[in-house]
């Protein structure tokens, strides 16, 4: 089984959604762009929030286990996916590739 390489690039807020609809919440989400995370398959890296793992664990799986070229070209290199967590109010955006060197 491949390692897997997640990498924080990118996160948004939107404050008026947050302002209009949200209770509020301390450290809501603590990843930092940059931040890299390795996943060993169906194993949750630790530090890694639960709500964008749930997003992203069907990818990583698939490209732990060989798989590629998710969605018939959609990503320039076949052995990754850019994939965001499901928060509406601070979505996160994660580069996902295979790790060439583990297998």
């Amino acid at each position: 089984m491949r390692k897997i390489s997640i990498k924080v690039m990118k996160q948004t807020v939107y404050q008026d959604l947050i302002e209009e609809y949200e209770n509020p919440i301390q450290h809501a989400c603590d990843m930092k762009i940059g931040q890299v995370f390795t996943a060993n398959g169906w194993e949750k890296p630790e530090g890694l929030c639960n709500s964008a793992w749930e997003s992203m664990s069907p990818f990583v799986m698939t490209l732990a286990h060989g798989g590629e070229d998710i969605y018939d070209g959609w990503m320039k290199n076949k052995k990754s996916a850019m994939i965001s967590c499901n928060d509406g109010f601070r979505p996160v955006s994660f580069l996902i590739e295979v790790l060439e060197d583990e297998v």
